[in-house]
């Protein structure tokens, strides 16, 4: 009996002693961050989405190094650049993809169908193909929709209140961009109301958008897509500033380099908002389970100093509608 039992006893002190020596294996394992796939257009890996995802998760409680980390990959406006990259990320054995706009959404949900995937600066999410519904969006994507097309007809009555005289306004558009089509249908019932001719073009290359802006004539003006392939924005800033054609633009991003105006979500705080879905998945929640959200806000903001470059003057009810205003 005496041996039984220091037989059991000796079987229950190894068992405890594994037990024990499994404690800092596990500990271990549980303190390893998660990593985070980042993935966009932007020129530089500081691109304010990603900004704001990083101090929303600090204030959520997630310590950068210690409960997270990032793995960054941007194409410089370069679209066609990002499957590869996505499919980078993945065998990188990231845990979550964080997207900013269509091409690299799209591309992130090619490239897996069980990493969940967190998307940000997509203007309609279910024209663009990247969920088939808002409120369950199934699957393993989720994020935060711009709106764009419900975002037009403001920007074209914003462009009317800047410049009263305009009688024609071109819209360029990545022709490949279901949202640019779906946004133009929006702008063409303002812009009959306004008695405003749309001229819509969709573009294929940077030499067409080149070649489309030379055909410009003053009097005309230019509303800024949210798509920015090709570098179609910066062509129209470019052009805006030099030929004196009045642009509205998506972003604030674009009146900070000399553009008349914008009205649209901002990047940053897009960033911060999508941290709160980043945050849930991370905690166990099935991005399935998490509809998909609207920007928290929209933004208007003016450059008076490119107005007098251009020869107009602000009204004082955008002043006073303005978020931001440059002088």
């Amino acid at each position: 009996m005496c041996s039984a039992r220091s037989s059991w006893l000796r079987g229950l002190a190894a068992f405890l002693a594994a037990v024990a020596l499994s404690f800092p294996a596990a500990a271990a394992e549980s303190a390893k961050p998660y990593r985070i796939g980042v993935l966009n257009e932007a020129w530089a890996a500081n691109h304010p989405t990603f900004e704001g995802l990083r101090t929303g998760l600090r204030e959520l409680g997630f310590q950068e190094g210690r409960d997270v980390t990032f793995d960054i990959r941007f194409t410089k406006g370069d679209p066609k650049a990002m499957p590869a990259e996505a499919e980078a990320l993945v065998k990188a054995g990231v845990d979550l993809l964080f997207t900013s706009k269509e091409a690299a959404t799209l591309a992130a949900k090619a490239a897996t169908q069980k990493l969940p995937i967190v998307f940000t600066l997509v203007g309609d999410p279910i024209t663009a193909g990247v969920v088939t519904q808002l409120v369950r969006p199934g699957g393993n994507v989720t994020g935060i929709s711009s709106l764009t097309p419900e975002m037009m007809p403001k920007r074209l009555e914003v462009l009317k209140t800047l410049f009263p005289a305009v009688k024609r306004v071109w819209y360029i558009h990545d022709a490949t961009d279901p949202t640019g089509s779906a946004a133009l249908a929006m702008a063409l019932v303002t812009a009959l109301r306004f008695g405003i001719e749309m001229v819509p073009v969709g573009v294929t290359d940077a030499p067409h958008v080149t070649a489309v802006l030379k055909t410009l004539r003053r009097g005309d003006a230019l509303l800024a897509p949210d798509q920015e392939g090709f570098d179609i924005n910066v062509a129209i800033l470019q052009k805006s500033l030099a030929s004196r054609i009045p642009a509205v633009f998506p972003s604030s991003l674009w009146i900070e380099h000399g553009g008349l105006a914008s009205y649209g979500p901002d990047y940053y705080a897009q960033g911060v908002q999508a941290a709160r879905l980043v945050a849930k998945i991370l905690r166990g929640t099935q991005p399935a389970d998490l509809p998909v959200e609207s920007a928290d806000r929209f933004y208007l903001t003016v450059n008076l100093k490119t107005a007098s470059l251009l020869g107009l003057t602000a009204p004082k009810k955008i002043l006073l509608r303005a978020d931001s205003v440059w002088r």
